[in-house]
């Protein structure tokens, strides 16, 4: 009978070597998709090959451990997440099947002919709708091809789409990136939706203004300031009770659908006093007239009607208690369950399958029912499906390699050791917990695999240093958002929507000095919360939280001099960045 196996995470006898060679993997994939642009499932797996081998070699855990802590793993990229985005894509492509896209498309389009107001509406609160149903890379795709159709200059439809990516992006796909947060974590769900939910709160409300500014000036930017207030006021305030007091799964659906409502029924009382274009661009371009019916136009965002309420109905907690009575099974992993021992407690490793209450069901429910309304014929439907599949099959290896590696980094120590590390930054490590999982996501192009990278790490760090750990995860996620604009994956989507191909370090160098600010901002907030503003922690993260109170103020989490001198670098090198953007800007 095989023996327990217990976590070393310090292998080597030195801290620095350790955390070097744990950090193989990582190095790894940021080369492989920065430099090498290598496509995204064969980084997963050559980071996945690595970090098994350093499991083994370096770590000496057994290899037999090391490939069920993968299996497990992958097991949860396949069910629930991949059954998500499996879903929330047929969901789309069926609207694209029936053309009732076209419709959604042109009853947004007709609003307005002000360049700012249809930036606002598509690239933002439509795009977020999109990133809450659908997320990984959807969003760009659609919205910077619609803003190109409609006339934009290119690299502002990219990058203005980029940019506008960034507010719904950590309660995308359904929730997806909180899920795996609180999965890898262990942090409480709720509380980790609420902390995001908090920190989001001022990025949502301003990034409308922010794009508007940037498309055409402070002054031209001020001139629709009412319409930008009401399209991020809503969308922001939304968000955060949606995030707050239903959970993860809707935030990102609902804040999108309160901004259009909003923004359209602002604009039917107010306008701007001249429409803003491009400049160069013939008067009058960019109009479009409505081409359908109040009845027609109903009718295709039915589907995604059906879906918001039946996602909202599934997250109920009777309905799921309900549903998980009839349908949830918990099978431990044979051979991996209970054999890793960490600081003396054995690790679980229970893959619990809940078909029936699982969000990715309720969302396939939400696109059969669809069919009869859509008018879609049964056979066409199932092509759809299949299509589907076969579109995604790559995405779902993808995801499957990531949690794979994900949970060996956990079950080896490796993710540990990383912590310990990390860890010396003492009480300003919120800070960087931000830039971490900004990191994550410009590696992976999602906030889901930064969560699953870098989840364990930010809990283990802020445990370490007597910081609730609910905070850093939270900013993982929340830093996160704010690295997606200058994803390689997301740069080659937006580009190849917006019809610039190659054109990818333009486009980079258009949205980078952006992408540092925002992420500059969630770090200090993220810092504050872990003092000044502990307030703003959610009660039930608190509560968990006497121990991790006690050890704080053992560890004294307030403003120390190392913690000065840690913000002091973040702040210089921020001003840097954004000074030499300046200059770049000017000299050109």
């Amino acid at each position: 009978m095989a023996m327990p196996w217990t976590i070393d995470t310090n292998p080597l006898g030195n801290l620095g070597l350790s955390a070097l060679a744990a950090s193989a993997p990582i190095l790894f994939l940021f080369w492989a998709l920065a430099v090498r642009r290598m496509k995204g499932h064969w980084a997963a797996l050559g980071a996945l090959g690595i970090s098994v081998l350093v499991a083994v070699s370096v770590y000496g855990m057994p290899v037999r451990l090391s490939f069920l802590s993968v299996l497990f793993g992958a097991l949860f990229g396949l069910w629930p997440i991949s059954w998500i985005v499996i879903a929330a894509i047929f969901v789309y492509n069926l609207s694209s099947a029936a053309g009732d896209f076209e419709i959604i498309k042109n009853s947004l389009a007709a609003v307005s002919d002000d360049r700012r107001i249809q930036a606002l509406l598509i690239a933002f609160s439509f795009g977020a709708f999109i990133e809450g149903a659908a997320g990984f890379g959807t969003p760009v795709a659609i919205t910077a091809a619609m803003l190109a159709g409609l006339g934009f200059n290119p690299v502002y439809a990219a990058g203005i789409c980029l940019l506008a990516n960034t507010a719904p992006v950590a309660f995308g796909a359904i929730g997806i990136p909180i899920i795996i947060g609180s999965q890898v974590s262990g942090v409480d769900q709720m509380g980790l939706s609420q902390t995001v939910g908090r920190q989001l709160l001022l990025i949502s409300a301003i990034i409308p203004f922010y794009m508007v500014v940037l498309m055409s000036g402070m002054k031209k930017g001020m001139e629709i300031w009412p319409a930008a207030l009401v399209s991020g006021g809503s969308f922001a305030l939304t968000q955060f009770l949606a995030s707050n007091y239903l959970g993860p799964l809707l935030p990102s659906i609902l804040a999108s659908i309160a901004s259009i409502v909003s923004l359209t029924a602002f604009l039917r009382i107010w306008h701007p006093a001249e429409s803003w274009r491009f400049p160069g661009e013939p008067p009058g371009g960019g109009r479009a007239r409505l081409l359908y019916s109040g009845r027609e136009v109903f009718r295709a965002w039915t589907p995604f009607i059906v879906l918001s309420i039946l996602v909202a109905f599934w997250g109920i907690r009777p309905v799921k208690e309900l549903l998980d009575h009839y349908s949830q099974a918990s099978i431990p992993i044979c051979g991996l369950h209970g054999m890793i021992i960490r600081e003396g407690t054995p690790l679980p490793a229970v893959f619990n399958v809940n078909f029936l209450s699982a969000a990715g069901t309720a969302v396939m429910l939400a696109g059969f029912l669809s069919i009869p309304v859509t008018g879609v014929p049964l056979r066409k439907a199932a092509r759809v499906f299949a299509g589907t599949l076969n579109t995604l099959k790559w995405a779902v290896l993808t995801i499957a390699g990531i949690l794979g590696f994900a949970y060996i980094m956990n079950y080896s120590g490796m993710a540990i050791t990383l912590g310990i590390v990390f860890s010396r930054t003492g009480a300003v490590f919120p800070f960087f917990a931000a830039f971490l999982g900004w990191i994550g996501v410009f590696m992976t192009g999602s906030d889901a695999s930064s969560n699953a990278l870098f989840s364990r790490l930010q809990e283990t760090t802020a445990a370490k240093i007597g910081i609730d750990p609910v905070i850093t995860v939270a900013a993982n996620s929340s830093g996160g958002v704010c690295g997606k604009m200058i994803s390689p994956q997301s740069l080659s989507v937006a580009t190849a929507a917006a019809g610039l191909v190659g054109r990818e370090g333009e486009i980079f160098r258009f949205t980078f000095k952006h992408s540092l600010v925002l992420t500059f901002i969630i770090g200090l907030l993220a810092w504050l919360q872990s003092n000044l503003l502990a307030w703003t922690v959610p009660p039930r993260t608190e509560g968990a939280g006497t121990a991790v109170s006690a050890a704080a103020k053992a560890a004294g989490t307030g403003v120390t001099a190392d913690g000065i001198f840690y913000l002091a670098i973040g702040l210089a090198l921020t001003a840097a960045a954004v000074l030499t953007a300046k200059k770049k800007k000017s000299e050109e």
